[in-house]
């Protein structure tokens, strides 16, 4: 299949001093650009790339910004003053960089979407990648919303620093969100199928409604509350699950092995960012963190052509581990049930489960060698189908108006799909580990639990915990369960869980931000 190659400096705007009758080098004017095919799909690969920055998918979200939430806590010295332990500020730079590097991924789509129709290319290929830049926009600020609540809706492009530009105030979430569906709603019908596009980092239909579905479950729970996106959530899932495009994979663990080895497999992956190779020759701005940051500890570069280096700083809890039940194939290869010793050799993992690190992104199974220190090409999956089952059976669990005693079928059956390929059980057959029919309101029981067991670190559950009104509780819950100890773990543990406040639902805007924006505010308590 052909690879999405994203590359940080395939393409950007500079912008250039009004009075200068030469243009800098290193400055696209609009006017010049976007005259055919190859400048739009280069252009295009310019919105694509942001996600793979540092800031973002790249390096700081995996494992160092708190996301896993309940499940999992950053263990790394080098952060503890900083949002992966809690104890965020508003100067915080991983928070002002995330918030930057999303609202140029959302300048890019604008600048894109401005001259798509002046350009001298075919109708069809202005029409996809229309869809792709709108999934795109809507993908960037549904980064933000979550975080940030309220955000400025910028729907044009930003060309210069002039107040009529950059001064911008937040727009109500309810607003964005709604902008976001909008952008999700036009990019399905533009986007191809999903069994069309050539591989799993690039927009289809699929990927569309399946990002809609997370977006109105979102929308429809706390704070927002608007209840009638249940509905609408279920009707996006319905329409990846009906497509006819997307089945789990059998094994579980594949499905992370395939995306260690850029192996496509877009009926299980319907969207994931890209990386790819070993940091070296051509290549050398396209490879990742994921699996350095978020793997299993290993820090000899002796031995690392074999193993791989690792932080480790993504670590579990004891309440995620108790989750699992018996027999449960996702357990020990999501909390990696081995650690490596200081030649690289695996032994027997840590007796205290707090230790174990995330064992979903393996670095010994990368097949490009040798091995980088500080990069990886892991894939880092944004959508699963296996996530788009879940989240049919959420919103009609919680969809106050939906009695459908085939919508309530169809949810205990998308559910039970998952807990039997978790258990080594065939998909579509009845099994021992099936959940029963117990009408709608006994789902949430088990599907709360069933993402956390399925989506484990994959950057779903802070969003989910919240929306389910339950996030300040539940990290003081697990916070309890603890034990006295002077272990370098545990102490991370006890600052990441003893920083949490009721606050934390959200980040500040950045100081940066309001310095340059005097129309921003800051969020409540910050």
């Amino acid at each position: 299949m052909r690879k999405l190659i994203i590359s940080a400096l395939s393409f950007c705007f500079a912008s250039a001093c009004s009075f200068l009758d030469t243009r800098p080098v290193d400055f696209v004017d609009p006017g010049d650009y976007y005259k055919n095919s190859e400048q739009l799909e280069t252009a295009l690969l310019g919105v694509y790339s942001e996600l793979a920055v540092n800031y973002l998918y790249g390096n700081d979200m995996l494992g160092r910004m708190g996301l896993d939430a309940d499940l999992g806590y950053e263990h790394h010295s080098g952060d503890k003053t900083a949002v992966g332990y809690y104890d965020v500020s508003s100067s915080d730079a991983m928070v002002s960089n995330y918030w930057k590097a999303a609202y140029v991924g959302i300048n890019r789509a604008n600048m894109l979407l401005e001259n798509i129709d002046g350009a001298d290319a075919p109708a069809e290929v202005k029409s996809r990648i229309r869809g792709e830049a709108l999934f795109l926009r809507g993908l960037y600020y549904f980064l933000l919303v979550p975080r940030f609540g309220d955000v400025p809706l910028v729907l044009s492009a930003t060309h210069t620093a002039k107040p009529g530009e950059v001064q911008v105030a937040r727009t109500p979430k309810k607003d964005v969100y709604l902008q976001i569906i909008n952008d999700l709603e036009e990019a399905a019908d533009l986007l191809p199928e999903a069994g069309q596009v050539s591989c799993g980092s690039r927009a289809s239909k699929s990927a569309a409604w399946g990002l809609m579905a997370r977006v109105c479950l979102n929308m429809a729970g706390y704070p927002v509350y608007e209840k009638g996106m249940y509905a609408k959530a279920r009707e996006a899932a319905a329409n990846v699950i009906n497509s006819g495009h997307h089945s789990l994979n059998p094994s579980y663990s594949q499905v992370f092995i395939n995306l260690i080895q850029d192996i496509y497999d877009i009926k299980e992956c319907i969207f994931e960012v890209d990386f790819w190779g070993n940091d070296t020759g051509t290549y050398t701005d396209v490879a990742g963190m994921v699996g350095r940051n978020n793997g299993v500890f290993f820090n000899n570069s002796t031995y690392s052509e074999e193993v791989g280096i690792s932080i480790g700083c993504l670590r579990s809890t004891r309440y995620f581990y108790e989750l699992f039940e018996e027999g449960d194939t996702r357990r020990d290869w999501t909390i990696a049930d081995f650690q490596y010793d200081d030649n690289g050799n695996v032994i027997e993992p840590s007796s205290v489960i707090w230790e174990r690190c995330c064992g979903k992104f393996r670095r010994s199974y990368e097949i490009i060698k040798p091995r980088a220190k500080d990069k990886t090409p892991t894939n880092f999956p944004v959508l699963r189908y296996s996530d788009v089952l879940l989240m049919y059976a959420e919103a009609v669990a919680c969809d106050p108006e939906d009695n459908d005693a085939g919508d309530i079928a169809r949810a205990y059956e998308y559910m039970n799909q998952v807990r039997r390929r978790a258990f080594g059980f065939d998909i579509l057959s009845e099994s021992p580990v099936d959940v029963p029919d117990e009408g709608k309101y006994l789902i949430m029981d088990t599907l709360e639990d069933e993402r956390a067991r399925e989506l484990g670190f994959e950057l779903t559950r802070k969003d989910d915990l919240i929306r389910w009104g339950v996030f300040y509780p539940r990290m003081k819950e697990v916070q309890s369960m603890l034990p006295s100890s002077t272990a370098t773990c545990i102490l991370s543990a006890a600052l990441y869980f003893g920083n949490v406040e009721a606050k934390d639902e959200l980040w500040p805007v950045p100081s940066r931000e309001i310095g340059t924006n005097a129309s921003l505010e800051q969020n409540p308590g910050w």
